[in-house]
């Protein structure tokens, strides 16, 4: 099988929109869906809506990959799995590196949907010598001494980062350094690269700060729809006040 240090997805060469890709796995994600329960076709409303996107956008999205669909049909579950896989390049097989294998970095080793998905956990290398021969998810970790050597030998091409922040741009700088052109990293930092090496962050703080602030604002919102629904209060006007025989009452003194 093809090794990714080989081959690259054709995906900007075909002018394809990042925010398209962007989109593309989550159409792949509901069609896996829809192939697994043997679905044969799919309107564009009821597939936008188990990608979360609106029609229109995904009509639009598809056109990029030649893929107009069937008026009265819909679109070919199957066909779309393969034109978006191979779009992907998840046609072929891509090892992966992980580096630092603490709770997060045995986490995704452990994660079983990669090798469904056109991904193979290639190595797993870690810092600490305590680690080194540890079994994570049926592969020895290795040291990270060996990374150049194990990236060469192996055919990596994706370079996956759980590091502690303040080593990751090391970790990223030799990455690099070996031949390694795209980056998934989880180490809360920002890394710099040079041009032709793409990284994608996945900072899991950032997406949880994202949704207090919608709670927040949701909060502030049902407190305002609350304060104008609740009756207004009547006001007092003493003047008007009336005694048993209908007299306004005289004023009291201070």
């Amino acid at each position: 099988m093809a090794t990714g240090r080989t081959h690259r997805p054709a995906t900007r060469s075909r002018g394809i929109p990042e925010a398209t890709v962007a989109r593309l796995p989550l159409y792949l994600r509901a069609l896996t869906a829809l192939s697994e329960r043997s679905v044969p076709t799919v309107s564009s409303e009821e597939l936008a809506a188990a990608a979360g996107v609106n029609s229109a956008k995904l009509r639009k999205d598809f056109s990029y990959l030649g893929s107009y669909g069937t008026r009265g049909v819909g679109y070919d579950v199957e066909y779309l799995v393969y034109q978006i896989s191979r779009e992907l390049g998840l046609t072929q097989d891509w090892p992966v590196v992980i580096v630092g294998i603490g709770n997060l970095g045995a986490a995704l080793a452990n994660y079983g949907g990669f090798a469904s998905r056109g991904f193979r956990v290639a190595a797993l290398i870690d810092a600490d010598p305590a680690m080194a021969g540890k079994q994570v998810a049926g592969i020895a970790v290795q040291h990270s001494d060996g990374l150049e050597k194990i990236i060469s030998e192996n055919g990596v091409s994706i370079g996956v980062i759980t590091t502690p922040p303040g080593v990751a741009q090391q970790v990223c700088d030799r990455l690099v350094a070996a031949g390694i052109t795209s980056i998934l990293n989880f180490a809360p930092t920002v890394l710099a690269v040079p041009d032709g090496v793409d990284v994608r962050k996945v900072d899991l703080s950032i997406e949880l700060q994202i949704l207090a602030f919608h709670e927040q604002r949701k909060a502030v919102e049902e407190a305002a729809a609350s304060d104008a629904a609740a009756p207004a209060p009547v006001s007092h006007d003493a003047s008007t006040d009336q005694g048993p025989d209908g007299d306004v009452p005289a004023v009291m003194p201070a």
